[in-house]
């Protein structure tokens, strides 16, 4: 598209900019990663940043006000918006996009947790099967899925999204630009609680992804999460649910864990069964992996082919179960993206599957965003951690430290850091040939650096004496 077609799809004005500059690369709200022939998003404080944009070979800027020396398109006053007038404009430019694509099909996708990797698993799956986009990394607000919509063209088959939200209306917001064929919730979690107040209020933000299909599209809902069943009431679409429940339209028999951690099952679908053996350590994947082949399955893909490409994915996100393995035979596994209470009891489930009869430590800080919830969520951890018989257990700063107190309750010799370079003095001093280390943490509380830290740790080597 040319800028002057752009400022008319989304009532804008164009300033400094010639009318017929082409735009042929995607949107970036990055300056730092924009692609020459590209478009820089100027959102809230990325006005500043334009210049650095431009000068990295971006050809114009969708901005909300004019700027000085820089091709741009204005986007319109946005009245009562919370958001940058170049935000909305953006999501009107991807709705014109999307819309003018009639053989294009958009699988959405949302939950507390999991989101990323379903995503991921769905890119693989949907990409085998023919021309596909999925965002890259977690870009799943009003930015992100926009400008992974924009680049989708003709040639496009599938254009798989992640969705967040952090209020009601966030998911509402974000269909009406993009509307799916098929919407997907994996589950109900304590994740954002904070915003929301009660897992109630979080089921009613994720059900509107389905409130957006129309009656020829599917609901793919978790049939092993009651709050995700219940929404099937408030959808006119058909409804098609995956899970380990033995009435699941897709769903998994004779999961089992391999020496490395990662579940092998048999796929079964109405239409026949096919064996999966994943690449992603810890069980609870093979929820990710059904939700993927449901949406598959929705859309009309072969079990067999669908089977083979959860069988061929590969993890592709940083700090997610990554299972590093030291020269001295220390088993670092660094899960240090995001925490929430489920995703907590998940890792530290999985990791006596790492360890075996190894040595386990558990070094866990902080899960934000939980609001009220806080103190009895982290505690819930703690206790948990001593039933999983962690054998060291390091809590990392004050926002965490009601693990430390619960474990200690219950009986538990733990160790208490204000913060991760303590964590990582601690461990540096104390780690013996092969132990197994779970780092985990949100993302915000900075523990996935410390993972980064001990992979590549190199202890020294006694020589002879």
């Amino acid at each position: 598209m040319d800028l002057g077609e752009i400022a008319r799809v989304v009532g804008g004005e164009l300033s400094e900019a010639d009318p017929s500059t082409r735009i042929t690369r995607p949107f970036s709200a990055d300056s730092r990663v924009v692609e020459p022939g590209g478009m820089f998003l100027a959102d809230l404080a990325g006005h500043d940043f334009a210049a650095d944009a431009m000068a990295n070979g971006a050809t114009a800027v969708l901005s909300s006000r004019p700027l000085a020396g820089i091709p741009c398109v204005v986007g319109p006053p946005a009245p009562g918006n919370e958001v940058d007038a170049s935000v909305v404009a953006l999501g009107v430019l991807a709705h014109h996009v999307v819309g003018r694509l009639p053989d294009l099909t958009v699988i959405a996708v949302t939950g507390s947790q999991g989101k990323t990797t379903t995503k991921d698993l769905m890119a693989k799956v949907f990409g085998d099967a023919g021309p596909t986009i999925a965002p890259a990394a977690s870009l799943n607000n009003e930015l992100g899925a926009p400008i992974t919509a924009l680049r989708a063209d003709a040639e496009t088959r599938y254009l798989v999204l992640e969705m967040g939200a952090r209020k009601i209306g966030n998911l509402a917001y974000l269909t009406s630009l993009i509307r799916p064929h098929v919407s997907v919730v994996l589950n109900v979690g304590m994740g954002h609680v904070g915003f929301f107040g009660s897992k109630a209020g979080i089921a009613q933000a994720k059900g509107e992804l389905i409130e957006a299909l129309d009656a020829d599209g599917t609901a793919v809902l978790n049939a092993d999460d009651p709050l995700v069943e219940a929404m099937a009431p408030r959808t006119k679409a058909a409804v098609a649910s995956f899970g380990l429940a033995a009435d699941a339209d897709v769903r998994a028999e004779g999961v089992e864990l391999d020496d490395r951690g990662c579940a092998g099952f048999v796929l079964v679908t109405p239409e026949g069964k096919a064996d999966v053996q994943l690449g992603y350590v810890g069980a609870h994947y093979v929820t990710n992996a059904l939700a993927a082949a449901a949406s598959a399955r929705a859309v009309g893909l072969d079990v067999d082919a669908v089977a083979a490409s959860l069988t061929a994915a590969k993890p592709q996100a940083r700090w997610r179960m990554a299972v590093s393995d030291r020269a001295d035979g220390v088993r670092i596994v660094n899960d240090g993206y995001n925490a929430n209470p489920d995703s907590m009891r998940a890792a530290l489930e999985t990791l006596p599957t790492l360890a075996k009869e190894r040595r386990t430590w558990a070094v866990l800080g902080e899960m934000l965003e939980l609001g009220a919830a806080s103190t009895d969520e982290h505690a819930a951890v703690g206790r948990l951690a001593v039933r999983q018989g962690v054998s060291r257990l390091v809590v990392v700063g004050d926002g965490a430290r009601a693990i430390y107190d619960a474990a200690l309750a219950d009986g538990k010799e733990s160790v208490f850091v204000p913060d991760a370079d303590s964590a990582y003095e601690l461990l540096r001093n104390e780690l013996r040939p092969g132990d197994v280390v779970l780092v985990k943490s949100s993302r915000d509380a900075g523990l996935r650096y410390l993972g980064d830290r001990l992979v590549a740790d190199v202890p020294p080597v006694e020589g002879p004496a």
